[in-house]
């Protein structure tokens, strides 16, 4: 198991160097542990390069291997704990703008149907609360990604089972008093000389994205973690946001939310868990979401 261990830790940081800062091992330790695991299973598990140490296929193999057995065994763990009380724990853990909205009256659902469980919530974004569920260390995640892949650090996903459960479209937000607040849309290219205030460092990552598209660079202002606090700054005359749908509460006095034209940039949300982490209390909570996320659709 430690060599798993130290296998996992390499794959997550990418270098000898920072998984042996992790794991308080040195660097020649970590070798050669990852040399003792290749030597044993008659393959190569790491690609080294001086861009760092990449998984192979073996590699990942091994990698998404150990993630299960470690959540099985956490998940063994916490029945053990639980045994005494008679009662169920569930854990989740969720971004803020999601569980503000979302989270509420799925609880009170779970809770009405299964009065026994408890639940546990930690705020974590998808980068980290990914990786939370494939230890085992929580039960599932209220996440969501843009295009492409589901977030996460370097590493396997296949052991994630994701359940869908809207579209979350990002809109614009200017003062009323912006000469475009009256359009009924906006292209992305029609911002090119406005200044910018956002409230989320992977909300900069996709306008930047959006924006080389549209062939202009995008003087950013100012980023939070906020988008409360980022509306704010809007409607104190910093600048303008990009903004998701559901973040969009509560409403503050003197801003205008205008949508953008196709192609429209667009949080997905969903729910991971593990395939085999699928008890009663679970499944009733993902269902218990995606009618919140039905009805927030519908209003």
């Amino acid at each position: 198991m430690q060599r798993l261990r130290v296998l996992r830790t390499v794959a997550e940081h990418g270098s000898f160097n920072q998984a042996a800062q992790a794991l308080h091992l040195t660097p020649s330790a970590v070798s050669q542990h990852v040399a003792a695991l290749e030597r044993s299973l008659g393959a190569q598990v790491v690609a080294r390069s001086t861009r760092g140490a990449t998984l192979t296929p073996a590699g990942r193999i091994m990698v998404g291997a150990a993630e299960s057995v470690a959540a099985e065994l956490e998940h063994a763990k916490q029945q053990v704990d639980r045994l005494g009380s008679g009662r169920t724990h569930l854990t989740i853990a969720t971004f803020t703008s999601g569980g503000r909205l979302l989270l509420p009256g799925a609880f009170a659902h779970l809770t009405t149907t299964h009065p026994d469980t408890v639940v546990h919530v930690r705020e974590a974004e998808p980068e980290d609360s990914l990786p939370l569920v494939r230890q085992g260390a929580v039960d599932l995640a209220l996440a969501y990604h843009f295009d492409g892949p589901l977030p996460g650090r370097p590493g396997p996903t296949s052991s994630l089972r994701w359940t869908a459960l809207m579209d979350d479209p990002l809109h614009v937000v200017l003062p009323e008093s912006h000469p475009l607040a009256g359009r009924e849309a906006l292209d992305i290219a029609e911002l090119a000389a406005e200044p910018w205030v956002l409230g989320c460092l992977k909300t900069e990552t996709y306008l930047r994205r959006y924006a080389e598209r549209a062939g202009f660079d995008p003087e950013v202002r100012g980023t939070t973690t906020d988008y409360f606090f980022a509306r704010s700054l809007v409607a104190a005359g910093m600048g303008i946001s990009l903004v998701p749908s559901i973040a969009q509460t509560p409403r503050i006095a003197g801003l205008r939310t205008v949508p953008i034209t196709p192609p429209t940039p667009t949080r997905y949300l969903g729910v991971a868990t593990l395939h085999r982490r699928n008890h009663l209390q679970v499944r009733t909570l993902i269902q218990a979401l995606q009618g919140q996320a039905a009805a927030l659709g519908e209003s």
